[in-house]
């Protein structure tokens, strides 16, 4: 076997750059299979732990048109409009407290929230993009908001309907100068139809989405704004609500209440014809995101794979090149007593050799690759060690079956006719 290792790196030295560009295909599977592995898997981490440190232990509940899936959509094909829920069919405060009461030795928070729509904080010259939300004293837990300064939203701001405002650390920094405190501070935000004035009650620290990188620049950065559920929808169509976050208490099993809460709900909802509640808890959101990423980075993988069909059938041409150039060396091999057996180990060894080292370049290449790819979309990056260690064995068996045909016939042919070829 060292023989035949040897015999094949000195015939891969002999021939350098026609041994360069047999592994080409092999080089170029692998690395992309890598990339995109890594890139899939840093992609996937980034997501789930974000959506973990939204709340591991949330559960959100939403109305939805029967039939629909747990994602909200409706059973209606791809061209009809969505169908809007009237105000009836939407949670009532009433209907929240009710299901707070009955459930309240296991419900940590329950979080409501309104979109308002975006905005602009000015002041002179000085502004901030924001967008403007409104929200109870529940959404900070369900968000795990990092609080800097001051305090959150709390039930009594909701049931006086104050005009207070939780802002970014971003927004302190654009509009007050640096050493100013910005709490209990009057701050004018511009919508595209009114002027309003908010008391700063808190600062919060932004974060950027794991989703995607912002494109905007640090200054326009949009960011969230908080304000008072109730004198959010003082503005709205809706008095109710379409969905609410439930903020589980610790120790409490998430897939065992999610199954309590449809059933009640179920009951709730039992006359209504049209219009359900779904429940979908972050665990299983997590694991059909995970699921999802994992099959496509699988299914790109595997085109990208082909290349390693193309690089098999390049190495099997450039093996059955080699025995055609040494038909005499295999005849005088032959006929000093070497066996059939021994022929064709010696250039399945060979034709496993090319695989192999263009594997590893291969790996080196698609790690580079991977990370590269990984730190422009600004994830850490995470490299599979089983992806390498298939990607090793998948360039050995790629050099046994492609290179068993030529070693075959090598080893077939008949000693007086090779000492005869020229």
């Amino acid at each position: 076997m060292v023989e035949n290792i040897l015999l094949a790196l000195a015939a891969l030295k002999a021939n350098k750059m026609r041994a360069i560009l047999t592994m080409l295909g092999i080089i170029i599977g692998i690395a992309s299979v890598i990339a995109i592995v890594t890139v899939g898997n840093s992609l996937t981490a980034s997501i789930t732990s974000t959506m973990e440190e939204m709340g591991a232990n949330s559960i959100v509940v939403s109305v939805r048109e029967r039939g629909g899936d747990e994602f909200g959509g409706g059973p209606r094909g791809p061209n009809q409009a969505a169908a809007t829920p009237e105000e009836s069919d939407l949670f009532s405060e009433d209907t929240i407290e009710a299901f707070a009461s009955r459930f309240g030795d296991r419900v940590e928070a329950i979080s409501l929230s309104q979109g308002v729509g975006s905005a602009k904080a000015q002041d002179g010259r000085l502004y901030a993009n924001i967008s403007v939300t409104g929200v109870n004293d529940g959404y900070e837990k369900a968000n795990n908001l990092d609080l800097l300064f001051g305090r959150f939203i709390t039930e009594k701001d909701v049931k006086s309907v104050k005009k207070v405002a939780v802002v970014s650390d971003k927004l302190v920094n654009n509009m007050f100068s640096a050493g100013v405190d910005p709490l209990g501070q009057e701050i004018k935000i511009y919508s595209s139809d009114d002027i309003e004035v908010y008391t700063i009650i808190g600062v919060y620290q932004y974060e950027a989405s794991a989703f995607g990188p912002d494109s905007s620049s640090e200054r326009d950065t949009r960011t969230n704004f908080y304000i008072p559920v109730s004198l959010a929808k003082q503005d709205s169509t809706t008095k109710n609500y379409q969905s609410f976050t439930i903020v589980t208490k610790t120790g409490v099993n998430a897939a065992t209440f999610t199954e309590d809460i449809k059933s009640y709900f179920t009951k709730v909802y039992e006359k209504n014809t049209k219009w359900e509640v779904g429940v979908m808890n972050m665990e299983s959101t997590i694991s059909s995101m995970t699921s999802m990423l994992s099959t496509v980075s699988i299914a790109i993988s595997i085109i990208a794979a082909i290349s390693l069909l193309v690089g098999g059938i390049g190495v099997m041409n450039i093996m059955l090149v080699s025995v055609t150039e040494r038909t005499r060396e295999i005849g005088t091999r032959k006929a000093l007593g070497a066996r059939n057996s021994y022929i064709k180990m010696q250039f399945i060894v060979e034709s496993v050799i090319i695989c192999v080292i263009g594997g590893i370049i291969g790996i080196i290449l698609g790690l580079i690759l991977g990370m590269l790819g990984s730190t422009l979309l600004g994830y850490p990056a995470s490299t599979s060690i089983g992806i390498i260690i298939l990607s090793v064995s998948v360039t050995m068996v790629i050099g046994v079956f492609f290179g068993y045909y030529p070693a075959n016939k090598a080893a077939k042919l008949d000693p007086i006719e090779a000492l005869r070829y020229e």
